[in-house]
C-alpha cells in the first residue's frame, strides 16, 4: 500500500530546503569559477552547475533516501530561482556579471602565446598550436588575437581582420 504522506509530505522545513538549494548553488558557483572553464566544453559553467545541482537534488526523492519528492522539488525549485536571478541582475548590474560570470581569457596577442593565461588553464603550446590548425592557421603569427571562451572553444581573429571558423570533420561515408 502506498504511503501518500511520506511521498508528499515534506520531511524538512521547507526554509531549509531553500537554504540548502541557495548555499548549494552559490558554494559550487564559486568553485567552478576558481576551477576555471577550460574542461567545461560546449556547455557554459552555470549550464553544467545546474545540472549537477539538479540532478544531486533529485536524486535523494528518487531512490527514497530520507527526502521526499517535495523535499527535492524545493530545493530544484531555488536551485532554479537561483540560477536565473543570478543571470537577471548580472545583466541589470554588470559589476556583478564580472564577479559570476567567465569572460574570455586571452591566449595569443599580435603573434604572442599569453603564458600567463595558459598556466592558468593548464594549456600547452602543443594544444594551442592544434587549436590553430584546426581553424585553418599554421602560422602563429598570422593571428591578432585568440581568446578562451567561457564555453570552453578558442575563437581565433586573424591579421586580416577575420574570424576562423574551425574546420568540420568530415562524415564518415
Amino acid at each position: 500500500m502506498l504511503e501518500w504522506q511520506s511521498i508528499f509530505v515534506p520531511a524538512l522545513p521547507l526554509l531549509e530546503g531553500a537554504v540548502r538549494g541557495t548555499v548549494m548553488f552559490f558554494a559550487l558557483l564559486a568553485l567552478m569559477r576558481i576551477a576555471g572553464q577550460r574542461e567545461s566544453g560546449g556547455l557554459g559553467v552555470t549550464d553544467v552547475l545546474i545540472i549537477v545541482l539538479v540532478a544531486e537534488a533529485a536524486a535523494p526523492a528518487l531512490y527514497t533516501q530520507d527526502s521526499t519528492l517535495t523535499d527535492s522539488l524545493i530545493v530544484i525549485v531555488t536551485i532554479v530561482f537561483w540560477s536565473v536571478a543570478v543571470d537577471a541582475i548580472s545583466y541589470r548590474l554588470p559589476v556583478f556579471s564580472h564577479l559570476v560570470k567567465a569572460r574570455p581569457k586571452p591566449l595569443i596577442r599580435d603573434g604572442q602565446l599569453c603564458r600567463r593565461t595558459m598556466h592558468r588553464e593548464f594549456l600547452s603550446r602543443e594544444e594551442v598550436e592544434s587549436q590553430l590548425r584546426l581553424h585553418g592557421i599554421q602560422d602563429m603569427s598570422r593571428v591578432q588575437q585568440a581568446y578562451l571562451e567561457p564555453n570552453g572553444m578558442i575563437s581565433v581573429l586573424t591579421r586580416d581582420g577575420e574570424g576562423n571558423a574551425p574546420v568540420e570533420k568530415p562524415e564518415a561515408l
